[in-house]
């Protein structure tokens, strides 16, 4: 790089944020962290690291770390209200393809990782990012607090409702996907669980997701006006009234969950954006491509835009950043685009209410050959690092 020891800002302490600032560390240089919220901590519940995040965090470095906290899926199946397999995919038999495996990790325990992986990074918090204005040796970034500060280079890492990319491209405003969402990690109550599944019905979508320290992940997508009141008022009791004749182990799960254990939000992501790189700046995470959570690939997309900014600086040591940016956009666009495709698609799909198109999915997706899967699963795993 023609700058040996550039200024580095870094918006956003998220898990783009932070795997970005890990794998800049591996290179020798020492980025700068702004996070809005008053203190860095995660919020959430449970994720999955599919295999092509997994092969990520080995590329930055710390893999050895997160593998231990997490959980192994041996499959995930697809099921229909009765329980009835309606896909069932073994992500063992991919695993010796690819050579590693899927995990499930409590977000919380993920990012407690990565904050101790970046060392004494300088960590500014409450400090919100507004604006920025480039100049020929440099970018300026504004705070809502009214700071300023100077860098060679900006990596934009803080999410959804990036003012940044919202400035860059004004026209990049969050969708709705027409379902709203609920999530809990409860104590196991004595469950057997075998793998991870959803359940597909006209009621709802019901995750189920097994966690290390003998915990549950689960959660539940019901199709639902935008910002519809009822919605944040309802309550566990509710929802198992709702999903009462769905098959075991959801009644159970449902009766071990607490009100306060309950996060909801609604379904958004953000329409594919098509531009990254735009000079000194640089768009990473959900800031450039977030996703919708039916692949479980928003944190592993994170990840990956880390783990590909490691390998094409490495590639490109003497080029000026800008260069280094637009190779990395030339690498990411396409693979975020059709993953941010496929998994709006998905959602639509699975979220199908009708009993006609429900029997008629079904049935689709039961004659589907394994190859079919098994293709498919492929082309996520496979990186390009």
């Amino acid at each position: 790089m023609k700058n040996s020891n550039p200024r580095i800002a870094i918006i956003g302490g998220g898990i783009a944020g932070l795997t970005a600032a890990i794998a800049l560390r591996k290179l020798g240089f020492r980025p700068t962290i702004f996070e809005a919220a008053p203190e860095i901590k995660a919020l959430g519940a449970g994720l999955v690291l599919a295999a092509n995040a997994i092969k990520a965090l080995e590329r930055i470095g710390i893999a050895d770390k997160v593998i231990p906290a997490g959980q192994l899926l041996d499959t995930f199946s697809v099921l229909d209200q009765k329980g009835l397999p309606i896909t069932v995919a073994d992500s063992r038999e991919l695993s010796d393809r690819f050579g590693v495996n899927n995990f499930a990790i409590h977000r919380s325990e993920l990012h407690r990782i990565l904050l101790q992986s970046i060392g004494d990074l300088d960590i500014f918090t409450g400090k919100r990012a507004i604006w920025v204005k480039q100049a020929e040796e440099s970018a300026t970034l504004g705070f809502e607090d009214g700071m300023q500060y100077e860098a060679d280079i900006v990596l934009v890492a803080d999410g959804i409702h990036s003012n940044i990319r919202q400035q860059l491209v004004p026209n990049s405003k969050p969708r709705y996907a027409g379902y709203t969402c609920w999530r809990a990690v409860i104590k196991n109550p004595g469950i057997e669980l075998k793998g991870s599944s959803e359940t597909w019905a006209a009621a709802g979508r019901f995750g189920i997701v097994p966690m290390k320290h003998q915990q549950i992940y689960w959660f539940l997508c019901i199709n639902a006006p935008q910002n519809d009141p009822t919605m944040r008022a309802v309550m566990v009791q509710d929802l198992a009234a709702r999903l009462k004749d769905f098959h075991a182990p959801i009644p159970q799960i449902l009766k071990a969950t607490r009100n306060e254990q309950l996060i909801h939000n609604d379904i958004i992501d953000l329409a594919p954006v098509k531009q990254f790189a735009y000079g000194r700046v640089l768009l990473l995470g959900d800031s450039a491509h977030a996703t919708t959570p039916n692949m479980g690939q928003g944190a592993c997309q994170a990840i990956e835009d880390a783990a590909v900014l490691l390998d094409q600086w490495e590639k490109m040591p003497d080029a000026f950043p800008a260069e280094i940016f637009r190779a990395f956009e030339q690498r990411r666009l396409k693979r975020t685009h059709s993953i941010v495709n496929r998994s709006w698609n998905l959602g639509k799909v699975a979220q199908w209410t009708s009993p006609i198109a429900i029997t008629l999915r079904n049935g689709l997706l039961r004659r589907l050959p394994d190859s079919v899967n098994e293709r498919q699963m492929a082309d996520l795993y496979r990186v390009d690092f």
